[in-house]
Order: structure tokens, then C-alpha cells, then sequence
């Protein structure tokens, strides 16, 4: 568990409390043991800017990562990293698939590489995920329901370190909306 932690803060740095918060979140374990989260928020932006920034590397940048390139010009695959100087393909590049896309409305997404170290991999290579985007007025509802985290040990403890990360990063994307790209220099002081 201390090294899930250790990989928290180089993932996402010291938890803001207040970027995480009105994320709402629910856990289900389901019949084959695994468990389903659904992390859940109101983002101040319609469903069509709102897809902008979570199905483009442009948009990652302001709000999920400090630094996001598409891999060999494929769209569909997305390499970022904590670090804004990572190299391509470094050992601190984590890489995102995208799969089923319904623009504006939903995108679904695995992860394909984590950064060396990062724990219980094995077991969160089973994990995908769905941005599932609902208009709510002049605001968007954002769902990000994350499915197949194994009913481990390792998966429990990813289902714990996910449900704080998650939330803060939907919290990022709120305040992205609200104030502007995220400040990824001031987050690293």
C-alpha cells in the first residue's frame, strides 16, 4: 500500500481536498467479483467542449496531465506523463486507448502502459474505463465508470488509490471550466 501511495504523489502530486469535492462516488462489487466505480460531476461547459478535452491530447494537457502527445499519429492512442520532459516512450509515460467513441456523448479507454514501478499492473490492465457525457442545462453531468478491478488484494488497493485520483482529476477538469487550464507548474511546488 505505501508504494500505491509513493505512486500517487508522482502521479498527481499532494491531493488538493477542494478539487476533489462534489465528486460524487459510488462503488459495486459485482457477481464475478469485481467491482465497478463511477465517479461523477457537473462541469460548467457544454458536452461538446467538454469532449474536447477528454478525447484529444490538447485537451488532457488542461486538466489530466502536464504533458499528452498522440503515439505515431494515431488519435486513438494517447502517451502523457506527470512530467512535463518525459520522453516519448519513457519509463514515466503512462499510455491510453481509446475504443468505442460517440462524439460528445461517450468514450471508452484502457490503459496500456503504466510508468515502471506502478503497482498491481497486472491486475489494472483489466480495468476500462467510459466518459459517458449528459447535457444538464447550460452544464454537463461527466461519469467516468471504471469496470473489471479485480476482487484482490491488489485490486482493492487500486479501487482505493483510483477513487481519490479520479475524483481529483474530475475535480481538475471542473476547475479547467471554471478558471482556465490547470497551472501544472504551481500543483509540482
Amino acid at each position: 500500500m505505501r508504494a500505491l501511495a509513493l505512486a500517487a504523489v508522482l502521479l498527481f502530486g499532494a491531493p488538493d481536498a477542494a478539487l476533489a469535492q462534489d465528486v460524487k462516488v459510488s462503488k459495486t462489487v459485482e457477481a464475478d467479483a469485481t467491482t465497478t466505480m463511477v465517479h461523477e460531476i457537473l462541469v460548467d461547459a457544454t458536452p461538446a467542449e467538454v469532449w474536447t478535452a477528454i478525447s484529444t491530447a490538447e485537451g488532457w494537457m488542461g486538466w489530466a496531465v502536464p504533458m499528452a502527445r498522440t503515439v505515431g499519429g494515431d488519435p486513438d492512442l494517447i502517451e502523457s506523463s506527470y512530467d512535463p520532459a518525459a520522453t516519448p516512450g519513457g519509463p514515466d509515460t503512462i499510455r491510453q486507448r481509446f475504443g468505442a467513441r460517440v462524439p460528445g456523448s461517450s468514450l471508452a479507454f484502457r490503459t496500456v502502459k503504466a510508468p515502471a514501478g506502478f503497482p498491481h499492473w497486472d491486475e489494472y490492465q483489466k480495468v476500462t474505463s467510459v466518459f459517458e457525457l449528459e447535457a444538464v442545462g447550460a452544464r454537463t453531468r461527466v461519469r467516468l465508470v471504471s469496470r473489471g478491478y479485480p476482487g484482490s488484494d491488489g485490486g482493492r488497493s487500486l479501487v482505493g488509490f483510483f477513487e481519490g485520483g479520479n475524483a481529483m482529476a474530475l475535480g481538475n477538469l471542473r476547475q479547467r471550466f471554471a478558471t482556465g487550464p490547470i497551472d501544472w507548474a504551481a500543483m509540482r511546488r
